[in-house]
């Protein structure tokens, strides 16, 4: 009899851990790489100095929270821009900027929703995920899901950039498992360059949208 695959809670992360990776990659951060060895805690928290965190539900539901160093969230975060042609005279210069907090928080919006394409995909379910709240914090606050899980699950990955920095990605589930019945023809994986590309492309129209009324309001006003 042929043996039922099982997916766990780990190859759950481990799919995250992928998702951080290739859209930092996307995003000017190549070689941002994650430990092998994962932590089991019992509680998620918001750290000093940069953290952020989603809540998704629908086929299993969670909280994915993302904590970086001052310097890690300066390192992504000048690369991104930079590999976007800004240039470095016009960056923004400490990770308390509104502009850090919105650029990492954009990210936070990829990484999670490459996640849940892959979920999709991979798992033949899927899950939403709401806006991400990023904040610059001097303290720990602990972070708990407003719902209730049956069995709650708690993993911490420590991640590193090229320069060394550091981050961590705590990710809070219920505890689950996919069982493949049989086998299915799998989709292609969204590309994570369209993801972005898509994300920039979004915010120009509603820009044009605004302006363009603003224009309006302004000739109204004049009688023409």
């Amino acid at each position: 009899m042929k043996k039922n695959k099982i997916i766990t809670t780990e190859e759950i992360l481990l799919t995250l851990c992928s998702s951080v990776t290739q859209v930092l990659a996307a995003a000017g951060n190549a070689q941002v790489a994650y430990s092998p060895m994962v932590q089991k805690i019992h509680k998620t928290c918001l750290r000093p100095d940069l953290g952020c965190f989603v809540l998704f539900d629908g086929g299993f539901s969670g909280l994915v929270i993302i904590n970086f160093t001052s310097e890690a969230a300066m390192e992504i975060y000048r690369k991104y821009m930079m590999s976007m042609g800004m240039p470095e005279s016009e960056l923004a210069q400490f990770h308390t900027s509104d502009e850090v907090g919105n650029v990492m928080g954009e990210l936070m919006n990829q990484i999670v929703g490459d996640f849940t394409n892959r979920v999709r995909v991979d798992l033949q379910t899927s899950i939403n995920q709401s806006q991400p709240k990023m904040m610059a914090i001097n303290k720990q606050v602990q972070i708990l899901i407003n719902t209730q899980l049956d069995q709650p699950q708690a993993r911490r990955v420590t991640f590193s950039t090229p320069l060394h920095n550091i981050f961590y990605m705590e990710l809070a589930m219920d505890k689950t498992e996919f069982i493949q019945l049989h086998d299915f023809e799998k989709a292609e994986h969204e590309n994570v360059d369209d993801i972005l590309a898509n994300a920039n492309q979004q915010t120009q129209p509603e820009q044009a949208d605004a302006e363009n009324l603003v224009d309006d309001d302004f000739l109204s006003n004049l009688g023409l």
